[in-house]
C-alpha cells in the first residue's frame, strides 16, 4: 500500500518481489509399525539412528520383524524414520505397564504409585531410591529412578534420573507428580495421599540422636534378609559426632561375614538434622540390612528398629525386596509384554488388529496421521501373518499411503506356506490382485541376515526395510528420480537370498511387476527391479516405474506445501504470475539437477496458471487452477546390443 505523503521530501517504500521459494520435501523417511520391547504405545516417534532405536525401543527382538527391518534400513543408508509400537489387541493378551506403590513410614500404606512410562516387562528393571538428604530432611525427599539390566544377579545401569527436594502437595511447585511427570522418561507418578512422603530406601535411622546417651556397652544384631549375620560387640568409645559414629558402625559391620562392602553414611544438612543410612554394597537388589536388639540397645537409641521399612530399593513391577512390605498389594503390578504371536494358532487376529489400528483413535499404523511427513511405509509383520490378516493390513496400508502421498513396500505373507518359490509368489499375487497399486511395490525373495540374538545364524527376513534403506541411499546420491536398482543397488548386511533366481525366472516375474533380488558375482546381492504393483506389462499404467511414481509424489507434496500462501490471495493475473514464477522456479531447479527428460526446459516441464486454466466461473467459486506437467526419466530396463559382422572390402 502506498505511503501517505504529507510533507515535501523523499519517501521510501518496500515492494514485495513476489518470490516465495518452494523447498523440496524429504523423500526417504521410513515408517515402521510392529511390536517392540519398549517405547511409547501407539505413538509415532522419530529416530535418527540405530542407536536411537535401541535406546527408545530396546533394539532387536526375535518377536519383532520390524526390529530387524529397522536395523537393515539404517545399515543400507536410511537416516530418519518413525516407529510405532503396538501390542496385541486381544483381550487377555494385552501388554501391561509395571507399577508399584511407595509406602508411608507411619501408616504403612501407599502414598505414591510409580508406573513405567510404557507397557512391557522392561519396566520390571526400574528401581526407585528415596532419601531425605534435602534442604529440609523433615518434610522433603529425593527420588532417584534407575533403569538396570541384571547380569548374574548384579546390576548394570542403563539410565538414571534424579529429582530433588520433592513434596506431595499439588499446591506446591515442588510437588512430586508435577516435577517427575514433566521430566521423567522412565516413570509416571500418581499421588494417593498428600502431606506425607514415602519411606527411604536402604536402612535408615531416625534423625540425629543425643550422642551422649550412647553407651560403650550398647550392642545390636545385624541381619541380612531373614538371616542373622552377627552382633556388634559394642561401641569402643562413645562418639562425639555423627560422622565418627557412622565410621565406627561401618567398620564393625564390615567385620561380619558377607558385609565387607557395607556402607554407613550420614545424610542431612546439619549435624542436628541428619540421619544414618546403611547399605549392603553387594549390588544385589534383594539384599538389605536390618538392625535390632532385645532391649533399649543401640538399634533402639538410633531409631534403626523399623524392620518393616528396611527397603533396599523400590522395584517397579512389584518384584519386592524381601523387607519391602506394602499392604496395598493392588498397587504392585508386574510389567508384561503381552502375547505377540502372528501365527494362525497363536494371536494372529490380535496382532493384525493392533498393527492396522483405528483411524479414529489414531492407533496402530494410523498413529502416523500425527506425523508431518513419511515416505516409505514398511510392515514386515505381514510376512508372519495368515493371508487374510495380511491382506487386511496391506489394503489399509495402501489406502493410508495414497492419502499421505507415501509409498508402501509390501512383504509377502509366508505363514500359510513359503512364497520363496517363483510359482508360489506368482500364485499369491494372482489371488490377491486387489493389492495392485501405483503407491506400492513388491520384492522377491526374502533375504537372509545374520541374527545377533541367535549366534549370528542366518534369519530369513522380509526385504522391505532393506529396500527402504536402499531408496534412501539412492535418493541421497542420485536423486529420487533414479531407480533404486542396478549393480550399484547392493544390499548391505545380506548373507544370501532365500531363492536364487535365473535370468529366465526373472523374465517371468518382471512383467508381472514382481521386483527381483538377484545375486551376481563380484556385486553380491542387488536389487534388480523397479516396478510399482501397477507396473505389470498388461496394465500399461502411467506409473509403471517406482522412480516415476516417487518423483510425482515428491513434486505433489512439495507443491502442496509450497503453495499454501496462495489461499485467500486475490484471484487474478498478479497472483497467477507469482504462481507461475515460484512453481516454475521449483521445476526448473529439478530440471537442472537432471530429474526430467529433454534438453530444454520447454521439453522437460510446463507450468500453466492463467485465464485459460482458471475461468471466471472458477474465480466466482474461489478456485485457482494450476497445471504442472513434467517429462519423467524412465529407467533403461532392457539394454539391447546389436552386433553385426562387417564384410571385408574387395580391392579393385
Amino acid at each position: 500500500m502506498p505511503v501517505a505523503v504529507t510533507y515535501p521530501g523523499v519517501y521510501v517504500e518496500e515492494i514485495p518481489s513476489g518470490v516465495r521459494t518452494i523447498v523440496g520435501v524429504a523423500t526417504s523417511i521410513g515408517a515402521f509399525v510392529d511390536y517392540f520391547a519398549a517405547g511409547p504405545m501407539n505413538k509415532a516417534m522419530r529416530i535418527l539412528s540405530l542407536a536411537d532405536f535401541e535406546n527408545q525401543y530396546g533394539g532387536l527382538d526375535i518377536r519383532s520383524e520390524a526390529s530387524y527391518a529397522i536395523q537393515q534400513f539404517f545399515l543400507n543408508g536410511g537416516t530418519e524414520a518413525y516407529v510405532v509400537r503396538v501390542a496385541s489387541a486381544t483381550k487377555g493378551n494385552a501388554a501391561v505397564a509395571a507399577a508399584i506403590g511407595l509406602a508411608d513410614t507411619a501408616t504403612s500404606s501407599a502414598v505414591l504409585i510409580a508406573t513405567a512410562n510404557s507397557e512391557g516387562s522392561w519396566g520390571n528393571n526400574l528401581r526407585l531410591d528415596v532419601d531425605y538428604n534435602t534442604t529440609d530432611p523433615s518434610t522433603q525427599f529425593n527420588l532417584t529412578v534407575t533403569e538396570i539390566t541384571l547380569v548374574n544377579g548384579l546390576a548394570q545401569i542403563i539410565a538414571t534420573e534424579t529429582f530433588r527436594n520433592l513434596v506431595i502437595d499439588p499446591t506446591n511447585a515442588s510437588d512430586v507428580m508435577a516435577v517427575v511427570n514433566a521430566g521423567s522418561q522412565l516413570i509416571t507418578i500418581s499421588e494417593v495421599s498428600t502431606g506425607k512422603r514415602p519411606a527411604q530406601t536402604g536402612t535408615a535411622s531416625a534423625l540425629a540422636p543425643d550422642l551422649a546417651k550412647l553407651l560403650k556397652a550398647d550392642t545390636m544384631d545385624v541381619s541380612l534378609g531373614a538371616t542373622k549375620i552377627g552382633t556388634l560387640a559394642g561401641l569402643p568409645d562413645p562418639p562425639f559426632t555423627m560422622a565418627s559414629l557412622a565410621a565406627i558402625l561401618q567398620s564393625q559391620i564390615r567385620t561380619l561375614g558377607g558385609l565387607g562392602n557395607a556402607t554407613v553414611s550420614v545424610v542431612g544438612p546439619t549435624s542436628s538434622n541428619a540421619y544414618l543410612v546403611a547399605k549392603t554394597g553387594t549390588g544385589k537388589w534383594s539384599d538389605y540390612l536390618a538392625f535390632s536388639d532385645a532391649g533399649a540397645g543401640l538399634a533402639f537409641k538410633l531409631g534403626f528398629d523399623k524392620s518393616a521399612f528396611n527397603i533396599q530399593q523400590y522395584t517397579v513391577g512389584g518384584i519386592a525386596a524381601q523387607a519391602q512390605t506394602l499392604p496395598d498389594g493392588k498397587n504392585q503390578q508386574k510389567g508384561d509384554d503381552g502375547k505377540w504371536d502372528p501365527s494362525a494358532s497363536g494371536d494372529a487376529s490380535g496382532v493384525a488388529t493392533a498393527v492396522k489400528g483405528d483411524s479414529a483413535k489414531k492407533t496402530g499404523m494410523y498413529a502416523l496421521l500425527d506425523v508431518d511427513l513419511f515416505n516409505l511405509l514398511c510392515l514386515p509383520v505381514t510376512a508372519n501373518l495368515p493371508d487374510d490378516q495380511a491382506l487386511a493390513i496391506a489394503s489399509a496400508a495402501e489406502s493410508l499411503c495414497t492419502d499421505r502421498r507415501a509409498f508402501y513396500l509390501l512383504d509377502v505373507p509366508q505363514q500359510a506356506s513359503s512364497r520363496d518359490k517363483v510359482d508360489a509368489v506368482m500364485n499369491w499375487l494372482s489371488s490377491y490382485a486387489t493389492l495392485r497399486s501405483k503407491n506400492a511395490a513388491l520384492y522377491f525373495p526374502r533375504i537372509d541376515i545374520p541374527d545377533p540374538l541367535n549366534g549370528f545364524r542366518a534369519r530369513p527376513t522380509p526385504p522391505s526395510g532393506t529396500i527402504a534403506g536402499l531408496c534412501a541411499r539412492t535418493d541421497g546420491t542420485r536423486g529420487v528420480w533414479k531407480a533404486p536398482a542396478g549393480t550399484e543397488a547392493t544390499l548391505a548386511g545380506v548373507q544370501k537370498l532365500e531363492y536364487k533366481l535365473t535370468d529366465l525366472e526373472n523374465g517371468v516375474l518382471n512383467p508381472l511387476a514382481i521386483n527381483c533380488l538377484r545375486n551376481f558375482p563380484i556385486y553380491g546381492p542387488v536389487c534388480w527391479g523397479a516396478r510399482t504393483l501397477n507396473g505389470a506389462d498388461q496394465m500399461a499404467d502411467d506409473y509403471k516405474y517406482i522412480p516415476v511414481r516417487r518423483l510425482a509424489l515428491f513434486i505433489e507434496e512439495s507443491l502442496y506445501r509450497g503453495t499454501q500462501w496462495v489461499v485467500f490471495e486475490p484471484n487474478d493475473e498478479p497472483l497467477w504470475a507469482q504462481i507461475r514464477l515460484n512453481v516454475g522456479a521449483f521445476m526448473h531447479n529439478l530440471f537442472r539437477q537432471g530429474a526430467f527428460q529433454g534438453q530444454t526446459p520447454q521439453d522437460a516441464y510446463f507450468v500453466k496458471c492463467d485465464k485459460q486454466t482458471t475461468t471466471q466461473n472458477d474465480i466466482n467459486l474461489g478456485i485457482v487452477n494450476i497445471i504442472v506437467g513434467f517429462a519423467p526419466l524412465k529407467p533403461a530396463e532392457f539394454v539391447v546390443i546389436q552386433i553385426q559382422q562387417i564384410a571385408g572390402q574387395i580391392l579393385t
